[in-house]
C-alpha cells in the first residue's frame, strides 16, 4: 500500500479509532513529525502514552487513546500562517473559540497555535485537534 501523506493517514486512523471507542491504535509508518504531533497531543491530554517499535518493515507507533478527541485531522495544503492570521484558520478548523488547537510547525519546532501566538511566531499549519 503506497501512501502519500503519512500524517494525514495516521490522524485519520486516530479519528476513526476514537469514533469506534477503541483504546489502542496502531500507526504505521511512523515519522519524526508524527511523534512530535503525538507528544503535543499527549501533553495536552488528548491521547495517552505511545510506544514506537521498529522491525524489518519500518517503524510503528502503538498509541493509547483516552477518548478525549472529538475530531482530529491534517491540514492540507499546509498553509503558511502569520501571527495575525491564526484567527482566520481557527474559525475554519475549530468549532469554537478556545476549543481545541491548531498544530503549527514554527522555526522553534512544533507547537499549538496558542503557544505560537504567545511567542509571536508564524509557521505552517500541520493539523487541528479538538
Amino acid at each position: 500500500m503506497s501512501m502519500n501523506d503519512t500524517i494525514a493517514s495516521a490522524l485519520s486512523k486516530i479519528n476513526n479509532a476514537e469514533k469506534a471507542t477503541k483504546k489502542v491504535v496502531l500507526l504505521s509508518p511512523s515519522s519524526k513529525l508524527l511523534k512530535q504531533i503525538l507528544e503535543l497531543l499527549n501533553k495536552h491530554n488528548y491521547v495517552g502514552e505511545f510506544v514506537e517499535e521498529t522491525d524489518s518493515h519500518g517503524s510503528r507507533v502503538t498509541l493509547n487513546l483516552l477518548g478525549e478527541i472529538n475530531k482530529i485531522g491534517a491540514i492540507k495544503p499546509r498553509h503558511a500562517v502569520k501571527v495575525e492570521e491564526y484567527e482566520k484558520y481557527e474559525k475554519r478548523y475549530l468549532p469554537a473559540k478556545d476549543f481545541g488547537f491548531l498544530i503549527v510547525s514554527t522555526s522553534k519546532g512544533l507547537m499549538t497555535h496558542i503557544e505560537a501566538k504567545k511567542q509571536n511566531l508564524g509557521g505552517r499549519l500541520i493539523a487541528y485537534c479538538y
